[in-house]
């Protein structure tokens, strides 16, 4: 909601707003941020519903029952989700970039927005994440960044079905796994997304898209690869650093082109295949774009190093579906070092859905050493069913061999973890839809700072 707020402000239109995690005492700094950005904040409580010329904007947690619902109802104010005003942005645009898949959504866009910027194409974006290339003192909550270049670049998401409403122009498509929804209907949303588009960015390493490429016609198709010599990018002499990974990008014609990442892990290799992809079809040259994402510093809360204290580190990392956290560990494998990871499932709903998948994810990854701390999911009100919790997925994984705790709340799981540490280990925080693991890991290093 935020970057979209800030979209619609540069817009001309007075924005306020309302959050559950204000009214909680959460979050303090990105509510002052937005205060000083002259978006006035207003309790839940429909006190900031100011006649029928307001317009309701709603994201997908904001039930029928909030007070600011039922308060723009009675007054008449219009209402829309989200979703819905972000794809009408995005759709009036002149040109438009839609980036999607079951992983990799942001810290593509970030990637894509940070080769458009530096080519001097002043884009319009809108990311999920914090993209730390524009954070500045005046704007730390950088997830959108607001252009006049005529292009719109967005994260757009299939969890909730809104990705039905865009129609881009270049659509990039990273990969389908579980997630949110049903395979059949995952299938269903992304095939339609893709054949909107005049082109379509799609990677040939997972199956389910690969299957979509091979059903367009050439001209509307570009595919990105670490392993298909068919692709029309191909990432190869890939080399894993600590700072970084780098590898050679390939292109179809024989350009080749050195990249150096300053983020790990060979997903972020297939990342930036995608938002090389993506700026091709914006027309930029692939050696420029090359040359471009040597600079990109990275998502907030993606592999994020919080700082090291007595010889352990600490990591803040959004993994929250199997596909994610096994992309997580294997990066973070790649070099020496234990891994204490507490792993907080972002609602009931995905818990019940992904159960399996957690099971095998965790207890497939995880090394003989590696610890896994485990709270019930975040909850921060409404309905919800609990029929599968945080007990389910240790009990599974326990059973495969591997090292797993439950505890019913984050701070005993934070306790139980800096009382294993020591020198060599890495915690990791992984979780979603909830920025308060930020401050717990900041909390986690605090602690080892004072030895506590």
């Amino acid at each position: 909601m935020l970057p979209l707020a800030l979209i619609v402000q540069q817009r001309g239109f007075a924005v306020a707003g309302s959050d559950r995690a204000l009214d909680q005492g959460l979050l303090a700094e990105k509510f002052a941020f937005l205060r000083g950005r002259g978006v006035a904040l207003h309790p839940q409580d429909g006190s900031g519903i100011a006649g029928a010329d307001t317009v309701l904007v709603t994201s997908a947690a904001v039930e029928e029952t909030i007070p600011d619902v039922q308060a723009a109802r009675r007054a008449g104010a219009a209402m829309i989700t989200r979703a819905e005003l972000l794809a009408e942005l995005f759709n009036a645009a002149p040109r438009s970039v839609g980036i999607a898949g079951t992983s990799g959504k942001s810290t593509t866009t970030g990637m894509a927005a940070w080769i458009l910027h530096a080519a001097g194409l002043r884009p319009t974006v809108m990311n999920g994440a914090v993209m730390r290339n524009f954070v500045t003192a005046e704007t730390p909550f950088a997830s959108a960044l607001v252009g006049d270049g005529g292009l719109f670049v967005a994260e757009v998401d299939e969890s909730d079905g809104s990705i039905a409403h865009y129609a881009p122009r270049v659509a990039v498509l990273n990969n389908i796994a579980l997630d949110h929804k049903s395979m059949d209907e995952l299938r269903a949303l992304f095939r339609d997304f893709v054949a909107k588009a005049e082109i379509a960015v799609l990677n040939l390493d997972n199956a389910e898209t690969a299957r979509l490429a091979a059903e367009l016609p050439q001209a509307k198709r570009l595919t990105y690869s670490l392993s298909d010599p068919a692709a029309d990018l191909l990432a190869g002499e890939i080399r894993p650093a600590a700072d970084g990974i780098a590898f050679t990008m390939r292109a179809a014609g024989g350009l080749a082109a050195a990249v150096r990442l300053q983020v790990p892990g060979r997903h972020n290799v297939s990342n930036a295949l995608a938002a090389l992809a993506a700026a091709q079809a914006c027309g930029v040259p692939l050696s420029a774009a090359a040359a471009a994402l040597a600079g990109f510093s990275g998502i907030r809360r993606r592999l994020e190093t919080v700082g090291s204290a007595g010889g352990v580190t600490v990591i803040d990392d959004f993994a929250h579906n199997p596909d994610k956290i096994a992309a997580t560990l294997a990066a973070l494998h790649e070099f020496p070092g234990r891994l204490l990871i507490l792993f907080q499932p972002h609602g009931f709903g995905p818990l019940k859905l992904l159960r399996e998948g957690f099971v095998e994810t965790f207890a497939a990854h995880l090394a003989p050493e590696d610890v896994l701390a485990m709270p019930d999911p975040v909850y921060f009100g409404g309905t919800v069913e609990r029929s599968v919790t945080g007990i389910d997925i240790v009990q599974g994984v326990a059973a495969r061999g591997r090292r797993a705790s439950f505890f019913p709340g984050r701070p005993a799981c934070g306790d139980f973890l800096l009382g294993l540490a020591r020198p060599g280990d890495r915690i990791v925080v992984m979780g979603a839809r909830d920025d308060t693991l930020s401050t717990f890991a900041a909390d986690l290093l605090a602690r080892l700072e004072r030895g506590s």
